[in-house]
């Protein structure tokens, strides 16, 4: 199945098995990276305590901070990024967190999907590239305005 050293994850997925995904599976792993990169830059870029860490984190990775920075990067984003956004979108979920309006709700899951679909289709240059902007863009203050 996979050969010595390879695993599940070393390959990036066909553009077609990834069409066949759920956007909200695809924001399931968009949801991982998105974390992964913002607890990797704030312990790179701050030297705070894990407490306040966290309370950072959690400001990029919140559903009204991660609405904020999908308007910011729409402009950014190609018709085929675009697409997935716009799917992830409309993708139904049967709650809403508890300190997001819906439509925060369904922006975090289109900006989650994005990051999913770059992902599974190996598309780390182009993760980086927009995470750089969204790095140099916001601050957590203003991700909670």
């Amino acid at each position: 199945m996979y050969s010595k050293g390879e695993t599940p994850v070393s390959q990036p997925m066909s553009d077609a098995a990834v069409r066949e995904l759920s956007p909200l599976a695809l924001a399931f792993v968009g949801d991982g990276v998105f974390e992964t990169l913002v607890r990797t830059a704030l312990v790179q870029n701050t030297r705070l305590a894990p407490g306040r860490l966290h309370a950072m984190a959690v400001k990029f990775v919140s559903a009204p901070g991660q609405f904020r920075i999908l308007e910011f990067l729409l402009p950014h984003l190609t018709e085929e990024e675009l697409a997935v956004v716009h799917r992830g979108k409309n993708s139904s979920k049967a709650s809403v967190a508890k300190h997001a309006t819906p439509e925060q709700y369904r922006a975090s899951t289109a900006f989650e999907s994005l990051l999913g679909w770059l992902h599974l289709t190996g598309q780390q240059p182009r993760i980086e590239q927009l995470f750089d902007l969204v790095w140099r863009q916001f601050s957590p203050e203003f991700l909670q305005r």
